[in-house]
């Protein structure tokens, strides 16, 4: 009874709150999927003359096919993976069978919560809030591998495999390329994050381009998008790690691909771009709901764009193979990832010292990437796309 007694009301509707903030992102996360899945389509008809996802629609819209072509032809597939017939085969190890798409639904669903999609507006600003997206993240290579291994086949074995190694390739110069704004920021928290990048005058972006360069190619290779989608190359591995599941449980897959490609761009947009700063309006010391909803509009405006880079790439690039990875991953992104650290940290000693304002952090970072490129150039590191012509 002691237990009981021991809630007020105001922890109890605290609770009942965070239950209604995880259902809205679960409803999210499920409905972005959907419009990410019919963007793609119609990025891939415009990149490479597709009629289908262009055209297919109602008649009556055929003035407006360029925005309303393929709604249906989503749509329908979406019905069709919900009333599929759920099939698992009888030598499958059933029990992390099933449980893989249900954990990395779950990691989606808990990296979510940190994520500042406006002022004061995340389910959990929590003080190591970078950590728990790098660290909730790191669980999707378990789920792939645990469906490699419990379905009982070869392709989908050799793409857990090869995600597991994949990760070792990108994980660590991702994280080294977050450590440059988390410098300059002085904290971990995302929302200090963007509130630093006011306090800068400037994005996160000047003074750490190089990272967020390093980081988005990292993030393409995390969520296991082309041109370094390896452990489901449908080429060499028919599906890879989900070609034995089928109706509901693909589904699950596939809508978080999707959710983790807008889960990385989301921390670029947050980390890198100002994440909710509307460019050019000074932050109020208290947002009024105009300046939420524009904050909000900013960041989903950001992550977005950032998407569709994202496709574009997908649509564009041959797939890499898998000691290309590990070859751009350790001899390339690490080492220019520690240089990247080692220009925020002047960065931040020039603006403590010095009292740099947004102009001259520009500046300075300008500076420190023409010493960069040049050093390049002197000791002559060969391109990446040398090791190319090698292999």
């Amino acid at each position: 009874m002691d237990l009981v007694t021991a809630y007020t009301g105001q922890d109890v509707a605290l609770v009942l709150i965070m239950l209604l903030m995880l259902a809205l992102i679960l409803g999210f996360i499920a409905g972005s999927s959907l419009i990410l899945i019919w963007a793609e389509r119609k990025v891939a008809a415009r990149i490479q003359n597709r009629v289908g996802p262009m055209m297919t629609g109602p008649r009556k819209f055929a003035e407006f096919s360029m925005w309303t072509g393929g709604l249906l032809q989503t749509a329908a597939d979406a019905i069709k993976l919900l009333v599929k017939e759920l099939i698992i085969p009888s030598k499958t190890d059933a029990i992390p069978f099933i449980a893989a798409p249900v954990l990395i639904v779950t990691v989606c669903v808990t990296a979510y919560i940190v994520i500042p999609f406006g002022p004061a507006f995340s389910v959990s600003d929590l003080n190591i809030g970078v950590v728990h997206v790098v660290a909730i993240s790191s669980l999707t290579v378990l789920s792939i591998v645990m469906a490699g291994w419990s379905s009982n086949s070869k392709y989908s074995l050799l793409g857990g495999l090869r995600s597991a190694a994949q990760m070792l390739s990108y994980e660590i110069p991702l994280i080294f390329a977050l450590l440059g704004p988390i410098l300059l920021a002085g904290g971990l928290s995302m929302q200090k994050m963007v509130l630093a990048q006011r306090e800068y005058g400037c994005w996160f972006l000047l003074p750490s381009l190089l990272g967020f360069l390093i980081y988005y190619v990292a993030s393409i290779a995390e969520v296991n998008r082309p041109p370094f989608d390896i452990p489901e190359a449908e080429s060499e591995l028919v599906a890879g790690y989900v070609s034995e599941y089928s109706g509901m449980m693909f589904a699950m897959f596939f809508l978080a691909e999707f959710a983790n490609m807008f889960l990385v761009c989301s921390v670029a947009a947050t980390v890198f771009l100002g994440g909710w700063l509307v460019p050019f309006m000074p932050v109020p010391d208290n947002p009024t709901p105009v300046y939420i909803l524009l904050g909000i509009l900013t960041f989903f405006l950001k992550t977005s764009f950032l998407v569709f880079i994202m496709m574009w790439i997908r649509w564009t690039f041959p797939r890499v193979r898998p000691d290309h990875l590990m070859n751009l991953g350790w001899k390339y992104l690490f080492p220019l990832s520690l240089l990247n650290l080692l220009i925020c940290a002047g960065i931040a000693v020039l603006k403590d010292v010095y009292k740099l304002n947004g102009w001259g952090i520009s500046l300075a970072s300008l500076g420190a990437l023409a010493m960069v490129m040049l050093l390049l150039q002197v000791v002559r590191i060969p391109r990446p796309d040398t090791f190319l012509e090698k292999a």
